[in-house]
């Protein structure tokens, strides 16, 4: 397949079965928790830091109560909630 004019393959459980892949996993969730957690010292009420932004019952309420912020995917939300 090609992307942006670049070839690629993807590879089904590539984490499991390649080490670069794998690694890249890994540092992209450590990237991103930390990301979460900074946006908790902004947006405390959502609880950023316990759940990391993903949807749980928690930060579902939250939304429900204060509304999406700038930094939520408002493509996800819809599922779940009308923002404000």
């Amino acid at each position: 397949m090609i992307h942006f004019g670049i070839p690629y393959k993807s590879i089904i459980k590539g984490d499991a079965k390649s080490y670069s892949i794998g690694a890249a996993s890994i540092l992209a969730k450590v990237t991103r928790d930390r990301i979460m957690r900074e946006w908790d010292k902004v947006y405390p009420e959502y609880g950023f830091a316990g759940h990391k932004g993903y949807g749980t019952a928690k930060h579902i309420e939250a939304i429900k109560k204060y509304g999406l912020t700038p930094i939520h995917r408002k493509t996800f939300c819809k599922n779940f909630v009308i923002s404000k």
